[in-house]
């Protein structure tokens, strides 16, 4: 994908009239990442610096909601213990750059994405340091989980009455509407979803897509997270979604690489060590790990499949067609061998 291009006179202009740091100085912006979905540039004006994400022109139109979802959410998160960009601005008129936008704070932090599967350094070489890099990343989701969402204003982002009972049913519809194939263990574990529930449900603030793509650290050692980002799955739920979603591939015993090929996971703590570190930040009880770790593979094999079945000759997305069999196999697989009765 070409690089959109920015019109930096008309940002500029806008940022004067919201007051925001740099008035009169030049704008520069240099494009950091994107896709079909966002776009994001580093700005720079005179000593400030930031941060502008927004959809590219060709993106669905939903994503202008999404954006300023988006935004109301790190602009909550101001003042919490959360790790994340500052909330600086927002722009809800299209008119300004053809989509909205906001600017959030320039992270100096480094993400486990832009290493190509390995660490970055001390993280690399010393496995001795390692595994606080999986500790903070649980910490994040687990502080997350106790934020004051009706405090901050986050009443109507989601609808947690009856969250559970949505999952099923959105996704199972959203599978049908793009099955082309038959899923072993899809209807096995669909039942086992319908007749179990969490032992309890306390809503909250969650991600929606929470692991290391989706995370930044601090430089050098030892690891601190420096943000969570990329907040388009962003909702008021149940965290421990966010939890089963983290772990579902998680490494069980110390030492295995797991079903995580995308981050080398040597020197890791094990699931339950990462796990029993967010129960004791979160303060909420995960008995019932197993109902998210099935909830967990099956969703992200049904979000898998869209993607494969519009995989054309694309060989990235053609790659999803095993690893979804796998997972849809790997939930009902721990359906049927779990005594939890939740």
């Amino acid at each position: 994908m070409s690089e959109p291009q920015l019109d930096t006179a008309r940002l500029a202009e806008w940022m004067d009239g919201a007051a925001l740091p740099g008035k009169g100085e030049p704008l520069t912006a240099r494009f950091l990442s994107g896709g079909t979905q966002n776009v994001i540039y580093a700005l720079v004006r005179g000593d400030a610096s930031c941060v502008i994400r927004m959809p590219p022109p060709g993106a669905p139109p939903d994503r202008d909601k999404g954006i300023l979802r988006e935004w109301r959410i790190i602009e909550a998160l101001d003042g919490t213990d959360v790790p994340h960009t500052k909330a600086i601005g927002v722009c809800d008129d299209a008119a300004v750059l053809g989509r909205p936008f906001y600017l959030m704070g320039f992270v100096d932090g480094w993400s486990p994405m832009d290493q190509h599967g390995k660490w970055a350094e001390p993280f690399q070489s010393d496995f001795d340091a390692r595994p606080g890099l999986s500790y903070q990343l649980a910490e994040g989701i687990a502080l997350l989980s106790k934020v004051d969402w009706k405090a901050k204003g986050l009443a109507d982002l989601g609808r947690p009455d009856g969250f559970h009972e949505r999952q099923v049913d959105r996704w199972i519809g959203f599978l049908e509407r793009v099955k082309k194939r038959e899923l072993t263990g899809l209807d096995a574990a669909t039942a086992w979803l319908k007749a179990h529930k969490p032992l309890d449900f306390i809503p909250g603030l969650m991600h929606g897509d929470y692991q290391f793509a989706n995370v930044m650290y601090k430089h050098g050692a030892p690891a601190q997270l420096a943000a969570i980002v990329d907040w388009e799955m962003g909702t008021v739920g149940d965290p421990k979604l966010d939890l089963g979603w983290m772990v579902q591939s998680w490494p069980s015993d110390d030492g295995a690489s797991g079903e995580m090929s995308y981050v080398d996971m040597r020197g890791m703590p094990t699931r339950d060590q990462v796990v029993a570190h967010y129960a004791e930040v979160s303060g909420r009880q995960v008995d019932d790990l197993d109902y998210y770790l099935v909830l967990a593979k099956w969703k992200l094999a049904i979000v898998l499949e869209q993607g494969f079945q519009r995989a054309g000759n694309d060989e990235k997305l053609l790659a999803f067609g095993p690893v979804v069999t796998d997972l849809m196999a790997s939930a009902a697989e721990l359906a049927e061998s779990t005594d939890y009765r939740g």
